[in-house]
């Protein structure tokens, strides 16, 4: 069993910028974000694998950076430019070698002014 401890979060004005860091406490394929807003389904924001390729959402792209270190298992999110419809509960998410999912418990981040 992986558990994945998300760290980050919090109220930002619109334009400003927030880091989110996630760590898994074992060894972990694809990790990525998602993001899920009041009233709202889940969606993926940026995913990134083991070897660095990244797939992000497209609002999220120019915007948030996804990127990990492989030695400390943990995935980061840099997210810039950041806008009122950012507001959400940021999941991280993780995947095993062998298929298995995890998640995160939440954190949130609130764009307001």
């Amino acid at each position: 069993q992986v558990q994945l401890v998300e760290s980050g979060g919090g109220l930002v004005q619109p334009g400003g910028s927030l880091g989110l860091s996630c760590a898994a406490s074992g060894r972990i394929g694809v990790m990525g974000w998602y993001q899920q807003a009041p009233g709202k389904q889940r969606d993926l924001v940026a995913t990134i694998t083991r070897g660095g390729n990244t797939n992000y959402k497209d609002s999220a792209k120019g915007r948030f950076t996804i990127s990990r270190d492989n030695t400390k298992n943990t995935v980061y999110l840099q997210m810039n430019s950041l806008k009122p419809e950012d507001t959400a509960v940021y999941y991280c998410y993780g995947r095993s070698l062998g298929g298995i999912e995890y998640w995160g418990k939440g954190t949130l981040v609130t764009v307001s002014s």
